[in-house]
């Protein structure tokens, strides 16, 4: 059982009750990662101002996912998976053989696609010390310095929210029902 409560905008501080009533304009509701992150106005406020990053990288909606997706599947976080399952098929436009092969952690057809995926995997496993072959595959596959520093900035993100969803055994929201996902031992 988790010490942590999913707030809302009465029972969070009122720094993080304004981020609060932000999200639920912009969502339509308030994910449960973000009642949880709210008992810290810090930790809200970083993982709003990374995701608004990661949104202006310059990688498509379908690559910001697939390199979300990597990072929650590798860090084993039912939570976001199921969550950006949900957003990768309703809002970025990846195909159900993408997302199928990302949650399932099998290569996807798509080449560019894939060595993102591969190479954001490295990242994580090494802890920010991807081989060199990685890098070069990287780079081969027309990605950028540019890009490779924001996987990393998408790798933040992402740990930010995978490790506080495992601590705090944050509920999946209604709203990612039909996405569930949930690691495989």
């Amino acid at each position: 059982m988790s010490q942590f409560k999913v707030l809302d905008k009465s029972s969070a501080k009122p720094a993080s009750a304004a981020i609060l009533n932000e999200v639920e304009k912009k969502f339509g509701f308030i994910p449960n990662l973000m009642g949880v992150l709210a008992e810290s106005p810090v930790a809200i406020k970083a993982y709003v101002a990374l995701s608004e990053l990661v949104s202006q990288s310059s990688f498509s909606p379908e690559e910001q996912q697939a390199i979300l997706l990597a990072v929650s599947v590798e860090n084993g976080c039912d939570y976001c998976v199921s969550a950006h399952s949900m957003m990768a098929a309703k809002m970025a436009g990846m195909s159900p053989e993408n997302l199928n092969a990302l949650r399932s952690g099998k290569a996807l057809e798509n080449k560019k696609l894939n060595t993102l995926v591969r190479f954001t995997k490295d990242v994580v496993n090494t802890r920010g010390l991807p081989s060199k072959e990685s890098i070069t595959d990287f780079t081969q596959a027309e990605f950028s310095n540019q890009q490779l520093l924001e996987v990393l900035v998408c790798v933040a993100m992402k740990t930010l929210s995978n490790y506080t969803n495992h601590i705090a055994q944050t509920p999946v929201d209604q709203a990612f029902a039909e996405f569930m996902w949930a690691k495989k031992d």
